[in-house]
């Protein structure tokens, strides 16, 4: 199987065709999944480093896909952490860059990167056969879904036995990860309906006609309580404003910028200024009527969002009235209650942006999570879930 597999998948053009499984098609035995995650991020959350968090889970993605340029690779985002299919030609590379990522996130953050490398053979054999279908969202930006035994990957990965022989314990130079592209540089999106929604939803049926039906009927149900998904889209064209705070541009700085506090410094120095250029940009084209260029910037951005995604868990962030989310959350414990699905759901007043920019007005992905830690929170409350515990 060709290292470009994933290139000549056949593009959906519907987010809703993912209820479909003949959409998927199963991931070539000889490659291998790519898991990362940050380790005691729930802490890390609570003492308010949410954003840190982010920054390390996007950095896997990007460091990755810079590694395997030109080839695409299917990756998804899950807040604290990522997943990506690479083929066995990029296994060794990304081993380096997995242990230089690691050291990056203790130098930069002194937090801790968990990575593993776990053969999709190996996977097919014990779980669901992995599957994966790619979604074209906007002529720059095509999304992975993926379905299949991605719970087992994380389960033995975590597991200090099972997952010893999987996971990436090296050290190696920072300098060995190449982050250009990642960018944290908008203001944080305040919700225009009150609050912002993590929701993560898994059908717990083990006949796929029943998962099917279960997400067919979660979609059916969004669109009588929202409307169309331009109604709870977390983000809004007139939203995306570039941040000048040196605090929040210095997470990308500690991340990005060569060792030394003098380093640091000018890296923000640079990003700040580039910021405060756009925003005496957006005036003058204001003055002159010269074309809106930062207008068609904006709206690239936001049509490269990863708002709604899924991995054989569906993960979306929502832009929710309260009156919406009681709605919404009173269908999901019935189905809980009836045994149809498990759910795990946060609620905050805005959501945040983690930005892979290949070209600026090009290839490109925003990373969307709600602010306070969004999907990892709404992780641990599935897992209480799941487990019986609650909430």
């Amino acid at each position: 199987m060709s290292d470009d597999f994933y290139q000549q998948l056949p593009s959906l053009s519907d987010f809703t065709s993912i209820t479909d499984p003949d959409n998927f098609t199963p991931l070539p035995d000889e490659w291998y999944l790519v898991v990362t995650d940050v380790v005691s991020s729930t802490q890390a959350i609570a003492a308010g480093r949410y954003k840190e968090v982010n920054m390390l889970g996007a950095a896997s993605i990007v460091a990755l896909l810079n590694l395997a340029a030109p080839l695409d690779l299917p990756f998804i985002f899950g807040g604290d952490g990522a997943t990506l299919a690479i083929p066995p030609t990029l296994v060794v590379p990304a081993r380096s860059v997995l242990a230089a990522l690691r050291s990056l996130a203790q130098r930069s953050y002194q937090l801790e990167l968990r990575a593993g490398i776990v053969p999709i053979e190996m996977v097919n054999r014990h779980a669901q056969p992995v599957t994966v279908a790619r979604i074209e969202v906007d002529e720059h930006y095509s999304q992975a879904a993926f379905s299949g035994g991605l719970a087992y990957v994380e389960n033995i990965l975590k597991d200090p036995v099972a997952g010893a022989g999987f996971l990436v314990t090296e050290i190696s130079t920072p300098e060995a990860a190449d982050l250009r592209g990642l960018e944290c540089r908008w203001q944080d999106l305040v919700s225009r309906h009150g609050e912002i929604i993590n929701l993560i939803v898994i059908p717990i049926a083990k006949e796929a006609p029943t998962r099917t039906s279960t997400l067919r009927a979660f979609f059916a149900l969004i669109e009588t309580i929202y409307g169309s998904d331009q109604n709870y889209h977390p983000v809004s064209i007139e939203q995306l404003q570039t941040t000048a705070s040196p605090r929040a541009l210095m997470i990308e700085s500690r991340l990005r910028a060569r060792p030394g506090l003098m380093a640091r410094l000018d890296y923000l120095l640079r990003i700040w200024s580039m910021n405060l250029l756009v925003g005496l940009y957006k005036q003058y084209q204001v003055l002159t009527g010269h074309p809106p260029w930062w207008n068609a910037y904006r709206a690239l951005a936001f049509r490269t969002t990863d708002y709604r995604k899924f991995d054989g868990a569906l993960r979306m962030v929502i832009a929710s009235t309260p009156a919406q989310r009681m709605q919404l959350e009173t269908y999901l414990d019935a189905q809980y209650q009836h045994g149809e699905l498990v759910y795990g759901l946060h609620v905050t007043d805005r959501a945040i942006l983690t930005c892979l920019v290949f070209e600026r007005m090009g290839h490109q992905v925003h990373l969307v999570d709600g602010a306070d830690g969004g999907y990892a929170l709404a992780s641990h409350a599935l897992k209480q879930r799941l487990s019986g515990s609650g909430p």
